[in-house]
C-alpha cells in the first residue's frame, strides 16, 4: 500500500510505499462442545484469515491512501495508474489506519470474538498498535 502525508514537514509527505504487515488478536472462549469439529477454538484461524483478507488485505493491496485535505482530485485524471485509491477523512499514518482497521474488523467477527488488539507493521521496526481496552467505551 501506498500513502502519503498531507501538510507532514519530512519526507512521507511524498508518495510512497511500504510492505505493512498486519497482526490481528482476538479474545474469546474457546469450543467447549465435544462434537464440535472446532473443538478448543475460539476462531479457526482460517476463518479469521479469509475476514482479514476479505475486508482489509484484498482492499487496501497496492492501494494509494490519502487524506482528502490533499487535492485527490488529481488523480482522477489518471485512472489507469490510481483505479486502486481510496481517500479518507483522516491523516493515513500507520496509527490512524490501525484504528481503521480495527472499526472494520470490529464489525466483521462473528459474535462471540472479540478483537483484542492490531499490531500494524509499516516498517520491519515501526508499527502502530491498537487495543480494545484502551477504547473509550459509550454507554
Amino acid at each position: 500500500m501506498a500513502h502519503a502525508l498531507w501538510g507532514y514537514d519530512g519526507l512521507c509527505k511524498n508518495i510512497h510505499g511500504h510492505s505493512y504487515v498486519l497482526r490481528v488478536t482476538v479474545t474469546g472462549q474457546p469450543e467447549t462442545d465435544e462434537s464440535s469439529t472446532k473443538l478448543g477454538m475460539v476462531i479457526d484461524f482460517g476463518d479469521l484469515k479469509r475476514v482479514v483478507n476479505r475486508y482489509i488485505v484484498d482492499v487496501f493491496d497496492h492501494s494509494l491512501v490519502l487524506s482528502t485535505k490533499a487535492p485527490t482530485d488529481r488523480f482522477e485524471e489518471i485512472p489507469e495508474m490510481f483505479d486502486r485509491k481510496m481517500w479518507f477523512d483522516f491523516q493515513p499514518t500507520a496509527e490512524n489506519l490501525a484504528i481503521h482497521f480495527a472499526g472494520i474488523l470490529n464489525d466483521k467477527l462473528p459474535p462471540a470474538v472479540r478483537l483484542h488488539s492490531i499490531r500494524l507493521y509499516e516498517t520491519a521496526n515501526s508499527y502502530a498498535e491498537w487495543f480494545a481496552e484502551d477504547q473509550v467505551r459509550n454507554g
